[in-house]
């Protein structure tokens, strides 16, 4: 399983976004729909993939202002790029790239709080941020995706304090890592002293208080716990 995989799996897609009150909501969102398949896909299951991206394709052949279906599509392409770079195809990867950026951008655009837009750029931005071995190249990347943490984090202010230790773990070690790699030691320790605070007796506050121990070692504070509740 690739990098990309294990974090959008483990990390950012499936735990942020809170899910639907099941007797408020009979028309199930489009996330339910396509996440599956889409980390079956990025896990290395083709056929999955291949369902995931279209159904993302057809969902957008019907609405192309359907800003879920929009972002999902643009981080398979974003998962296609990182492939297409493995295999040294640099012109294919920076072609689907792009459009992927592209197409995040539009889906940012038509739903700008949209806690599932913004989280799904955000996950999928750092995880290949976390596969660029530049780090001036990863570095917009990461500016990106931090900031639709940190807006995740201010439209979900009323719900932090009840929010389940997984989404939560991963939301502010999340911002923690990112600000940690954009040279921000201050914002880090923030968060990292967040997840000790508020996630006690839990497996994030001890990867955070390893962490605050020792800043250079770069620890991992991510993809842990994912079936705590």
């Amino acid at each position: 399983m690739t990098k990309l995989a294990s974090w959008l799996i483990a990390a950012g897609l499936t735990m942020i976004v809170a899910g639907p009150a099941q007797s408020q909501q009979p028309v199930q969102p489009f996330r339910y729909e396509v996440r599956e398949d889409m980390f079956q896909g990025f896990a290395g299951d083709r056929a999955a993939f291949t369902r995931a991206m279209a159904l993302c394709e057809a969902r957008l052949a019907e609405n192309p202002n359907h800003a879920e279906a929009l972002v999902w599509h643009a981080s398979g392409l974003l998962f296609q790029a990182g492939e297409a770079f493995r295999a040294r195809n640099e012109s294919g990867a920076t072609a689907l790239n792009q459009r992927a950026l592209t197409e995040m951008a539009r889906a940012v655009a038509l739903r700008p709080d949209e806690i599932e837009v913004l989280v799904v750029r955000a996950s999928s931005l750092l995880a290949a941020a976390m596969n660029t071995p530049d780090g001036e190249r990863a570095r917009p990347h990461i500016v990106t995706a931090v900031g639709d943490f940190e807006k995740a984090v201010a439209l979900q202010q009323r719900q932090l304090a009840s929010m389940a230790t997984h989404p939560k773990g991963e939301l502010y070690a999340g911002l923690a890592g990112g600000w940690a790699r954009l040279g921000d030691a201050q914002k880090a320790q923030f968060y990292l002293t967040r997840m000790v605070a508020e996630l006690p007796d839990t497996p994030y506050a001890v990867a955070a208080k390893a962490r605050l121990d020792n800043p250079s070692a770069m620890s991992r504070i991510t993809c842990l716990g994912c079936h705590t509740k």
